[in-house]
């Protein structure tokens, strides 16, 4: 495990087998602390039967959850996963015990075990994620590309919450100098901009060869490399650009998955949305239900429902404008509406009706859909897929990003679709709904002063 390589797949595997085996030893103590210090063979038989599947829903809900990508973890994240997978398994459990018909498996024992399992594994994870960062150490970043892109860069680097990656320096010129003249300095060089072809390839081929690692910022040019196929052609190969598409396989499968999952999740959530409707309807005069023009696949216009967050006058004097930090706009009751999500609930119901999907790029209005269009040339592109209620950039990003940066994470979630990468948003987005920072507004950036504070700059 290198300074710049971070934990691979092997440890990682090794650190899941040892959850189970933990999870596991948590059932025994919580049988012990359930029956005081004995094992009954009736219900412990009935535990037994259901391992195999309790093993198996364990490990999904931990991948798909994210637990073990950890360069971007902190402990607060931890314990959060940790608590929420934990609640799942145990609502998966009293699921399985009832369809399995292990009617023996005694439901204080799944209570227990959701206290004592939270606080283990938690725990475990902690020290995992120390023992983890001590190992990785603090890789120096050289972020090179013009000043402006650089300035983003850094200001997303001292935002974010990872301790494994400093910004040490930056170059706004002369960057085949510059980069040769830091090589034993610097363990990642960032890539935000190339003067020329043959400078891009100058420079990462003296970077491969003193084996440094390098990151790519995420411009159209490199976003279209990924996921690409490789073909042979007699002696010639070469890489066939994918589409900005969905196959009509995996569409059909998202549709019906949306389907299952939003009729379900309309079931199980109906007493909260009664409770929402119930306060927005006390607290503020106007309609309960918002609805709003917005513009999803193939640039199509439809109605979303909301429950309604705002005033019913919010836009009468300003016109469009997207949401702030602290907006004044927004009542009492729809500040934690929003802050849950709750009030994007009813988006369930465009979903079934096929205007939407569970998983996609974030539904805008025409106005801005029109503003945006003009300021880059590619947004059309994310037009060609459903719009979602989650997403990629809702998951990755901030409510606050800006539109160009929502753009990309939209654009990789396209080119790189997977069905699988569509249950990892679902449950990466149930861990959001309690991260504040992920549902504020646009708020105000950092002054240049303190993003280039302590940051070397060469040109």
């Amino acid at each position: 495990m290198s300074k710049t390589g971070g934990f691979n797949r092997t440890i990682k595997i090794a650190i899941g087998i040892a959850d189970i085996i933990i999870y596991h030893l948590t059932f025994l103590v919580s049988f012990y602390f359930r029956y005081e210090g004995t094992l009954p063979i009736f219900n412990y038989s009935a535990y037994q039967s259901a391992l195999p599947y309790i093993v198996l829903v364990f490990v999904l809900i931990n991948v798909f959850s994210g637990i073990y990508v950890l360069y971007n973890k902190r402990f607060i994240d931890m314990f959060s996963i940790t608590s929420i997978s934990q609640v799942m398994m145990s609502f998966a459990i009293m699921a399985m015990t009832f369809f399995g018909r292990w009617f023996a498996f005694p439901r204080t024992i799944i209570f227990i075990n959701l206290i004592i399992s939270t606080i283990v594994l938690t725990i475990w994870r902690l020290i995992i994620l120390e023992f983890y960062y001590k190992k990785s150490g603090v890789s120096r970043v050289m972020v090179i590309g013009t000043e402006d892109k650089c300035r983003e860069a850094i200001h997303n680097f001292k935002s974010s919450k990872t301790r494994q990656y400093k910004v040490v320096s930056a170059t706004f010129d002369n960057y085949v100098e510059n980069v040769k003249r830091n090589i034993n300095d610097i363990d990642v060089f960032y890539f935000l901009d190339f003067d020329t072809l043959e400078e891009e390839t100058e420079i990462l081929s003296f970077l491969t060869f003193n084996n440094k690692r390098v990151f790519l910022g995420t411009d159209f040019g490199n976003i279209l490399r990924i996921n690409n196929r490789i073909m042979n052609i007699d002696d010639e190969s070469l890489i066939a650009i994918s589409k900005f598409e969905i196959s009509p396989e995996n569409d059909i499968i998202k549709r019906m998955l949306d389907i299952l999952i939003s009729l379900a999740m309309i079931i199980i959530t109906s007493p909260i949305m009664i409770i929402a409707a119930l306060l927005i309807k006390l607290t503020s005069k106007g309609p309960i239900l918002y609805k709003q023009v917005r513009v999803t696949k193939g640039q199509k216009e439809f109605e979303i429902y909301k429950f309604r967050s705002m005033r019913t006058d919010a836009e009468e004097l300003s016109g469009p404008v997207l949401a702030q930090a602290e907006d004044p706009r927004i009542t009492k009751v729809g500040k934690y509406l929003r802050s849950l999500r709750i009030d994007e609930l009813p988006q369930l119901f465009n979903v079934l009706k096929g205007d939407m999907s569970l998983i996609g790029p974030r539904p805008e209005r025409p106005y801005f859909v029109n503003q945006f269009k003009e300021q880059n040339p590619y947004y059309y592109l994310r037009h060609s897929v459903r719009a979602g209620i989650t997403g990629y950039a809702q998951v990755y990003g901030k409510y606050s990003t800006d539109f160009n940066s929502k753009l990309k994470f939209d654009l990789i979630y396209i080119k790189n679709y997977s069905i699988m990468m569509d249950i990892q948003i679902l449950f990466q987005t149930i861990k959001i709904l309690f991260d504040k920072v992920s549902s504020q507004g646009v708020d105000e950036e950092m002054s240049s002063e303190r993003i280039f504070e302590g940051i070397e700059i060469y040109e």
